[in-house]
């Protein structure tokens, strides 16, 4: 049986959590640690996918940053994303070989993790057809009900799914929206689309869990749809990111990683 564990991080910034991700990335491909999920909320940044579009992010990197907003590039699948607080971000570190070789599989478990959070609060939602729109998706005309993505009226994005595979093993993972200021997204073309709009649990329900609340069922749902077996969730606010490469047996270098 697969087994499962799980840290929540707290709200950090974008560099330090991806130089995390590469390293038990590498560390998992390796055996020399299990699958593991890094829960947390990030400062604001607008992050760029392997399919990024330069001309989805509006405004330059100075005046982005004069914002307060950071500008990434990431190994991650799609188009450009926002991350800030009030998001509950999960980015599942799991050897899917042998038995879970199939990407369209993986995608379905990160949304319907998504799913089980957002049911949680009273939100209905799903998936959308087209490539273009993977990620989870709720009808803000009946929040509490999905009609299925042929019916929704006013479909709206309530959270990003962005992955990369090596050797079968898995990083980064998505972005769901619970009380995330939706103003943020009016700095990008989300994931390359114009046409539909940006939603938050908050928004449809005047209600949302924090995401260090949503982060104990977020890794209950990803543990069922794995059928692995959870170590109790740790909780690492305040823990500097080298320490715990540290602990992890990472072989951090503090000069690199911020707290």
């Amino acid at each position: 049986m697969r087994e499962l564990s799980a840290i929540w991080l707290g709200r950090r910034a974008y560099g330090p959590v991806l130089e995390l991700q590469e390293r038990l990335l590498a560390a998992r491909r390796e055996d020399r640690v299990g699958d593991v999920v890094l829960l947390l909320e990030h400062t604001p940044v607008v992050t760029l996918g392997r399919g990024a579009h330069l001309e989805h992010v509006l405004l330059g990197e100075e005046a982005l940053r004069a914002r307060g907003v950071e500008l990434a590039t990431t190994g991650r699948g799609g188009d450009v994303t926002v991350h800030g607080p009030g998001q509950l971000v999960a980015y599942p570190i799991v050897k899917l070989a042998p038995e879970r070789c199939d990407v369209r599989r993986w995608v379905g478990d990160l949304r319907e993790t998504m799913a089980r959070v957002a049911a949680a609060q009273g939100v209905d939602g799903g998936e959308l057809p087209g490539k273009q729109y993977i990620g989870f998706w709720a009808d803000a005309a009946s929040p509490g009900r999905w009609p299925g993505g042929e019916q929704a009226a006013r479909p709206v994005k309530l959270g990003a799914i962005g992955v990369r595979l090596s050797s079968w093993t898995s990083c980064h993972g998505f972005a769901l929206n619970l009380s995330t200021d939706l103003s943020l997204f009016s700095l990008i073309v989300p994931c390359g689309i114009s046409s539909l709009g940006v939603g938050s649990i908050e928004g449809l329900t005047g209600r949302a869990p924090t995401p260090r609340a949503a982060a104990q069922t977020a890794y209950d749902a990803l543990a069922e749809r794995l059928g692995a077996r959870q170590q109790p969730l740790r909780y690492r606010d305040e823990q500097p990111l080298a320490q715990l490469m540290a602990e992890l047996g990472l072989g951090a270098d503090p000069a690199r990683t911020a707290p």
